[in-house]
């Protein structure tokens, strides 16, 4: 999986190491590829981007996640800029401090967001190009305060509306069951199971 998120990375192993598949992310490598500059103004689009240069770069089986998140207030933003909102170099608790500060005001019945992934698998299996995408999306609110301690990015202030927590608030299963990456992510379970079943890392 071409990130250094860690939190992505243990997601999607959770769910493939069970199927018999070797996750490994971009840290895992003895000379990762610089990075890519995302240039695409959709997460599709970012997404095809990166997994097709990460794949030709290391001959692996490449999948990349461009995902974030979508607040009605903001006009849609961050979107696409999600990772790098409100500037290069925050940490986490930085960036949701910030949109949190561009919601004051805004009462919690139009706090309306969204969080969206796309995935894309880019690849060979016997000399034949493979490029597939998947999505997810779920809908929720901007809690008015950051709560929890798990997960990442944008998951302390982005409420589902199933349980009333925060996405930090969930344990890894349930957020897994709710969130828009575990939904995308189910959708390549299942094109893994059916599609590529005879195709495994290498020894």
């Amino acid at each position: 999986m071409a990130t250094t998120n860690p939190g992505k990375i243990a997601e999607l192993r959770g769910l493939l190491n069970a199927e018999g598949w070797e996750v490994i992310g971009l840290g895992d490598l003895a000379s990762p590829p610089p990075p890519v500059e995302e240039t695409g103004t959709t997460f599709l689009e970012n997404a095809l981007l990166k997994a097709d240069y990460y794949s030709r770069a290391t001959g692996e089986l490449t999948l990349t996640d461009d995902s974030g998140l979508e607040v009605v207030a903001l006009e849609g933003r961050p979107g696409v800029y999600s990772a790098r909102y409100g500037g290069e170099g925050l940490t986490d608790q930085e960036r949701n401090a910030y949109l949190l500060g561009e919601l004051t005001g805004v009462p919690e019945d139009d706090r309306d967001a969204r969080f969206v992934c796309v995935l894309a698998l880019v690849g060979e299996k016997d000399g034949k190009p493979i490029q597939e995408t998947f999505s997810g999306f779920c809908e929720g609110k901007i809690a008015l305060t950051s709560c929890g301690e798990s997960g990442f990015g944008y998951d302390p202030i982005f409420v589902d509306p199933s349980s009333g927590r925060s996405f930090a608030e969930l344990s890894p299963k349930e957020k897994l069951a709710r969130s828009h990456r575990g939904q995308a992510l189910g959708l390549l379970r299942a094109h893994l199971r059916s599609r590529l079943a005879g195709l495994r890392p290498r020894e």
